[in-house]
């Protein structure tokens, strides 16, 4: 039986696997945005344009998937890595994460088009095509794993529970506060 303690190192890992994930995805929205010739403005939660310029229709596809891209070859990385290296406790969260993360995106669509919303109304395929895709791809990584190794649900419930925390930690502090990386 595979190590599924909850542990405050394990809690440790998972808050620094949600707060990678959250810079990592942003962090590819601004480098993508900025590549492209426009000065962005980064936080915690979002990319903005600096100075009210107006991007094209195709570049703000660009930018809208360069996140969610980058997040989904995160997860399919840390899924490799816990099928090849065997089980690795600190790994999980690093593949879990995706999930979350992408699963409360697409929740969002309802409120707000995010990323994959955005994309799939500019392709016509109706707002939640593309994060239904997304998120069935990252659920069939985190289910399979959980399957290899016979994680039970108090595991996989207590991961959520704290992604969720840390993740509306950072959700909340950018609302709030507006802390500006770049």
């Amino acid at each position: 039986m595979v190590d599924q303690s909850v542990t405050f190192n394990y809690i440790t890992a998972i808050s620094g696997a949600v707060i990678f994930t959250w810079i990592l995805h942003e962090f590819t929205h601004w480098i993508t945005s900025e590549s492209l010739g426009y000065e962005s403005i980064l936080r915690l939660n979002s990319v903005s344009a600096a100075d009210g310029q107006q991007r094209t229709d195709w570049h703000k596809m660009y930018i809208s998937a360069s996140g969610p891209i980058i997040t989904i070859l995160q997860a399919i990385f840390a899924f490799k890595v816990l099928r090849t290296k065997g089980w690795n406790k600190f790994i999980y969260p690093i593949l879990f994460t995706p999930l979350y993360m992408r699963s409360l995106a697409g929740a969002m669509n309802l409120i707000n088009p995010n990323d994959e919303g955005r994309i799939s109304d500019f392709l016509g395929i109706g707002l939640f095509t593309l994060s239904i895709i997304v998120c069935g791809l990252l659920f069939f990584l985190v289910f399979k794993t959980s399957r290899k190794y016979g994680l039970n649900w108090k595991f996989n419930f207590w991961t959520t529970i704290v992604i969720m925390a840390v993740s509306s930690i950072i959700i909340l502090s950018d609302q709030f506060i507006g802390i500006r990386i770049l």
